[in-house]
């Protein structure tokens, strides 16, 4: 039997943080800014960062449009303690990866860009 999309996008962010477990949290979004999948370490809001992020997608859009430095792909925001990375996935998705300071970027970046990839293939 075929894993529906709500199933096969929760198995890419449980691969995704298996792949990097010191993640503190990975959700999937679409740009409208609803939560399709998540998976927090803590009691994190899912609806405010699919919110946030499908916002932070928008005007990251918006700021490439403006410059011409064609399309989006990725965007960071960083904090004293963490970093949150904002893929887009596709025209219809936002993955948000939610990191610790001091995250191997490199190994960060590799994994998230082919999970957004895959996200873009289910949506």
């Amino acid at each position: 039997m075929t894993a529906s999309k709500q199933e096969q996008l929760q198995a890419i962010i449980s691969d995704l943080r298996s792949a990097i477990p010191d993640l503190r949290g990975a959700l999937i979004a679409t740009t409208d800014g609803l939560p399709i999948a998540q998976l927090f370490t803590d009691n994190t809001d899912g609806n405010r960062v699919a919110a946030m992020a499908a916002t932070a997608l928008g005007l990251g859009k918006r700021i490439n449009d403006t410059l011409g430095t064609g399309d989006l792909s990725e965007m960071s925001v960083a904090g004293l303690d963490g970093q949150v990375y904002i893929y887009a996935a596709g025209r219809k998705g936002v993955l948000a990866v939610v990191a610790p300071s001091g995250m191997n970027v490199g190994l960060l970046n590799m994994e998230a860009r082919d999970a957004a990839g895959r996200v873009t293939q289910v949506l």
